[in-house]
């Protein structure tokens, strides 16, 4: 007898954790613990009675047979968002929108209510991620992404390339002189760094210790509770800045390697509910330039 089809959470499960090449992004992902990602991939395993992943100490690896399922699970979505997109019919204004977490919650949060004034019949769904997909992201029509230059065939469009430089409480006292005695935050993984940023102003640097965070929203949480001081940009920190929750203590900014960019899927090509959202953030990224022109010194 034939086994029956694997439950789709099983198969969410295994596509997001092939994706990531890791449990703990495909969790962050599905909003699930870990745990409960290896369980449903592991039970998948037991249903296919073959395994799909080799589990590497700090990483995965698809088996021959993860290989060459991944690509069959991946059209089954394609087909069933497919056929979803034919049952609400080619005028749906539903899009769906990923964004680096961070860039959501201080770029594109406190700007959204001017979109849906002017575009009230399209309805966003916003989905947050702390890994970049290696591709367009799994299921989104436009995708805002913090990264350096994503491949050709992506055909990303530059929406905002910034500087970098330290941030901290206004309280908080520190000098150039002082700073790599002090606490340090960062984003981990990124080219535009402490190293980076303190070689472009000839300091001296005696490999301090830096705290690395997942995410500029904690790094720069912890800068504006007091407790150190860390790397930001004017895209997430401006509005920290003009609340005053954070100053840059130094008038000492670095070109970022760094950008951000526009995705637009193939599905969104044709959507005209996807070009409206792209072109209200490029208008408001413009906007944005202007009140930084008045924020800096």
């Amino acid at each position: 007898m034939q086994p029956g089809l694997p439950p789709l959470n099983w198969l969410r499960a295994f596509e997001a954790a092939a994706r990531h090449l890791s449990f703990t992004g495909a969790a962050a992902e599905l909003n699930m613990t870990q745990s409960a990602v290896s369980q449903q991939i592991k039970s998948l395993e037991g249903h296919l009675g073959q395994p799909l992943f080799y589990r590497r100490p700090r990483t995965l690896e698809l088996t021959t047979t993860g290989l060459i399922y991944l690509p069959v699970v991946r059209e089954a979505f394609r087909t069933l968002r497919r056929g979803t997109r034919a049952l609400l019919g080619p005028e749906s204004n539903v899009l769906q929108v990923q964004s680096n977490i961070t860039f959501a919650i201080y770029w594109l949060a406190p700007r959204i209510g001017r979109f849906h004034e002017r575009h009230p019949d399209i309805r966003l769904n916003i989905r947050t991620e702390l890994w970049e997909p290696r591709d367009m992201a799994e299921g989104a029509d436009v995708e805002i992404r913090y990264s350096l230059n994503p491949a050709p065939h992506l055909n990303a469009r530059l929406l905002r390339k910034d500087h970098y430089y330290p941030v901290a409480a206004p309280d908080y006292a520190v000098t150039l002189d002082t700073l790599a005695e002090q606490p340090l935050f960062d984003c981990s993984n990124l080219m535009c760094n402490w190293p980076s940023w303190a070689e472009e102003q000839s300091l001296f640097w005696p490999n301090p210790h830096i705290t690395y965070c997942t995410t500029y929203s904690v790094s720069m949480a912890i800068a504006a509770g007091g407790s150190g001081v860390a790397l930001a940009h004017d895209t997430i920190a401006a509005g920290l800045i003009q609340q005053g929750k954070l100053v840059p203590p130094f008038d000492l900014r670095v070109a970022m390697e760094e950008a951000y960019y526009i995705l637009l899927s193939a599905q969104a090509q044709d959507m005209p509910a996807a070009h409206a959202f792209v072109d209200w953030l490029e208008e408001e990224m413009h906007l944005f330039e202007t009140e930084l022109e008045h924020l800096r010194p």
